[in-house]
């Protein structure tokens, strides 16, 4: 059975409160994320419909607009556990990733050096993204500046990522040009982005 990670977050949210219906669980999912996986309600409804189908989660009660509140089961609590205890990177082979294929296809193409530096740009503005939402949490005031700590490691993991995105398509450019694969290519598109030198990732705070 495959809940998916949308699911297994629901069953998260649900396994922590009382029962709840599918705006408020999309609003929990969206705020403890950060907004950055929105999601919208009738995606969280169909998700709750095969959760509700597999036995993980029950229909409890219909609210005052018709709403329909759901709770997690014995056998939602069992399967998060599951979910919570097991790797996330041991499925083999490894899933499709678009920018590996991407690249991985273009090298016979001519043009691997103009595509590497278009995704290098894009991270690179994306991980200054990152830093900018680092310094400026979402949340109430006051609590840790704002910063809720799932957010927080969310955060830290899509700068982590993205950073090691920039040193492996950096890494990639420096092959091509070592073997003399590298087509004439437009350095100014890269050039704002390095004198800013954005790849170090802030020091965490203790």
């Amino acid at each position: 059975m495959s809940v998916g990670s949308v699911g297994m977050g629901l069953l998260a949210i649900l396994s922590e409160d009382e029962a709840s219906y599918g705006l408020r669980l999309r609003n929990e999912f969206e705020s403890r994320t950060g907004g950055v996986w929105p999601l919208n309600v009738g995606q969280v409804y169909t998700t709750l419909a095969r959760l509700d189908r597999d036995g993980l989660v029950r229909e409890v009660a219909t609210g005052a607009e018709g709403q329909r509140l759901y709770e997690i089961t014995e056998a939602g609590r069992a399967a998060l556990r599951e979910w919570f205890m097991q790797p996330a990177d041991s499925a083999e082979p490894p899933a499709r990733d678009e920018l590996s294929m991407k690249v991985v296809l273009a090298a016979r193409s001519g043009i691997a050096g103009q595509v590497i530096q278009a995704e290098r740009k894009a991270a690179v503005q994306r991980l200054q993204r990152y830093v900018r939402l680092r310094s400026d949490p979402p949340g109430p005031a006051g609590e840790g500046r704002g910063a809720d700590l799932g957010w927080m490691f969310l955060l830290d993991s899509l700068m982590f990522q993205t950073e090691a995105t920039v040193r492996w398509l950096e890494a990639c450019e420096a092959r091509l040009t070592r073997i003399g694969a590298a087509p004439p290519s437009p350095r100014h598109l890269l050039a704002d982005d390095r004198s800013a030198s954005p790849i170090s990732v802030p020091e965490r705070e203790s």
